[in-house]
């Protein structure tokens, strides 16, 4: 009798089913555990640079600690004397008039620049480096321009109003004039905004203007009912980016006015800095951080809600 050999020793129909299905069972389990691998380090820096010391200054808002001895747990003290605490309503108020004017005019200033920068002009690759050139300077050195730009003396602003009859205000001098200049000022870092616009234009159909165009739609008409709808994704972007940016505001009161003068440009992050490095107050600091991460998330929760009404998408609501 012959024996089989290897070569001739075929499965059936069922066990090759069986295996296949085993095969089926495996292959998601190999492709979860790879994804798990890869995604480790993130994981892990995570945990360590992100989580952990969030929960950390989390525990920490509920103590009193100074750097030099070990946290006093005196539970929700210091967020009821924050309640009490004028200068933090003041850099709250500061923060929020900055953020409510630099925001939108930001916005705007912004989507102009990207018009003209979406035109079809000679140069064109030129001039949108040099307009997103700021917006990449370091924060600092760009400070102390500006300090010298508004110095009321001798600045160059000054100077050239002076020429023309006008005596210049104080600006950074000036508890009226403080806040403004630094709204001012805020214009000058719109590069990426602006660099995000130009992407969002182009992605708007030609045909689509072709199309209005062909129907007598004039400029103004095409950029309001054609561009301006297919624009309001990047519009919801850049917002969000700069509610969360402004917020946060700080290297210009640290380099340029201190929080002053009388606490016109005191910004909640550089109160909070202050508490934290100044008086060594880190508990009443980390207080200071966790109410300001609440007042961002729920502006953010605000605008992410109500943007189904003004958002439009191609192809759907």
């Amino acid at each position: 009798m012959a024996v089989p050999t290897t070569t001739s020793i075929r499965p059936s129909a069922a066990g090759s089913r069986v295996i296949a299905r085993l095969r089926g069972r495996t292959l998601p389990k190999q492709r979860a555990r790879m994804f798990y691998i890869l995604i480790l380090p993130w994981l892990i820096g995570f945990v360590l640079f992100v989580l952990g010391p969030m929960i950390f200054s989390l525990g920490l808002s509920f103590t009193r600690w100074n750097l030099l001895n070990l946290p006093v747990p005196i539970g929700a003290e210091n967020y009821v004397h924050m309640v009490h605490d004028a200068l933090f309503w003041q850099s709250l108020k500061v923060t929020t008039i900055y953020a409510c004017v630099s925001v939108p005019l930001g916005l705007v200033f912004a989507l102009l620049l990207a018009l003209l920068l979406n035109q079809r002009v000679r140069g064109l690759a030129v001039f949108r480096t040099i307009f997103y050139l700021p917006s990449v300077a370091s924060g600092v050195a760009v400070a102390v321009l500006f300090l010298w730009i508004f110095n009321p003396p001798f600045g160059l602003v000054n100077s050239l109003l002076s020429y023309v009859g006008i005596q210049g205000p104080g600006w950074l001098a000036s508890a009226q004039w403080a806040l403004p200049t630094l709204i001012l000022m805020s214009l000058w870092s719109v590069g990426g905004t602006m660099i995000i616009f130009l992407a969002g234009l182009q992605n708007v159909p030609a045909e689509l203007l072709e199309a209005a165009s062909l129907d007598g739609a004039g400029t103004w008409q095409r950029f309001r009912f054609v561009t301006l709808p297919l624009l309001t994704p990047t519009i919801l972007f850049n917002l969000v980016l700069l509610i969360i940016n402004q917020f946060q505001t700080f290297t210009q009161a640290y380099t340029m006015t201190n929080g002053g003068p009388q606490y016109a440009t005191l910004f909640y992050v550089f109160y909070l800095y202050q508490n934290a490095f100044q008086f060594l107050n880190m508990g009443y600091a980390a207080a200071l951080a966790w109410v300001l991460f609440t007042i961002v998330l729920v502006l953010t929760v605000i605008v992410l809600r109500t943007s189904d009404r003004w958002v439009f998408y191609q192809g759907g609501a």
